[in-house]
């Protein structure tokens, strides 16, 4: 499955518990097809006492998601849209919604 999401990027999700909701990639996994929204997914886990954490107990965490179930947000629509790609005169490959906004450089052009 094609990666077309980024670090970094806003996504809006498409389906699941948290459908509709917005937010920032931190992590791509693309062994598994999936990514991580911050703020969306959270579970409860349960933690040893550590140096880190020394009382131990229950923290909360992001799950990823399939990366099926996210689209990049549209700056012209604030919405989630599709990915194509575009490749410019000059060499540069980008990542173009269908509504026709940039989303981000996929590859710079060789200087």
């Amino acid at each position: 499955m094609a990666i077309h999401i980024k670090k970094g990027d806003m996504v809006e999700i498409i389906s699941g518990d948290h459908k509709g909701a917005t937010g920032k990639v931190l992590r791509v996994i693309p062994k598994d097809n999936r990514v991580i929204v911050q703020g969306h997914n959270l579970v409860k886990k349960h933690v040893r006492p550590s140096q880190k954490n020394p009382q131990g107990g229950r923290i909360t965490v992001e799950q990823p998601i399939h990366i099926s179930n996210v689209l990049p947000v549209s700056s012209k629509t604030s919405k989630g849209v599709r990915v194509r790609y575009k490749t410019e005169k000059d060499g540069a490959k980008k990542r173009v919604g269908v509504d026709g906004t940039e989303i981000g450089v996929v590859k710079k052009a060789k200087s």
